[in-house]
């Protein structure tokens, strides 16, 4: 028991580990809490909205620790890939730069309508229908981004190939 737990305790010292441990949440979790503020919004339950956008805003902003982590975890991961799970790694980053950003407006987004659901009653509304299109938008790449970043290590996903540009790294900006 004690090795398991301290060879778990070495994983938190791999970024690529990190990486995969927490990408879960801006996907799965923020799937949920969408799902949650859609049924807050149709049961018209305003501490229920409460909870989702706070929700909204804790699994999108976990998309900054991810990215930062498979940013980190990308040489190595990278140098014991084969050529094509190299392409697959070199999009995955690629779209990674662009996909994060919806992300961070989603939790903005939340964020402010949670802080504004009791105050401007006038306005909720309208910032919860916004804030449900740009988690749906999140959501919904960040899906798309999984999607390519499964192909890296699971030749088995592997039907189609990645673009063809992606025979190179990322351009670090």
């Amino acid at each position: 028991m004690f090795s398991l737990w301290s060879e778990f305790l070495r994983g938190l010292h791999q970024p690529e580990y990190v990486h995969v441990l927490l990408n879960p949440l801006p996907i799965y979790g923020l799937a949920m809490a969408l799902l949650t503020l859609v049924l807050a919004l149709v049961f018209r339950s305003r501490g229920a909205q409460g909870i989702a956008l706070a929700l909204i805003v804790v699994t999108a902003a976990a998309a900054w620790p991810v990215a930062y982590y498979g940013s980190a975890g990308y040489d190595r991961v990278y140098s014991m890939s084969d050529a094509s799970a190299q392409q697959w790694l070199n999009w995955h980053a690629y779209l990674a730069d662009r996909i994060v950003w919806a992300h961070y407006v989603a939790a903005a987004l939340a964020a402010v309508t949670l802080a504004g659901l009791w105050r401007f009653p006038r306005w909720h509304r309208p910032a919860l229908i916004l804030t449900v299109v740009a988690t749906l938008t999140a959501v919904s790449l960040g899906s798309f981004l999984a999607f390519v970043g499964g192909k890296i290590r699971h030749a088995e996903f592997r039907h189609d190939s990645p673009p063809a540009w992606a025979h190179t790294a990322p351009d670090e900006d």
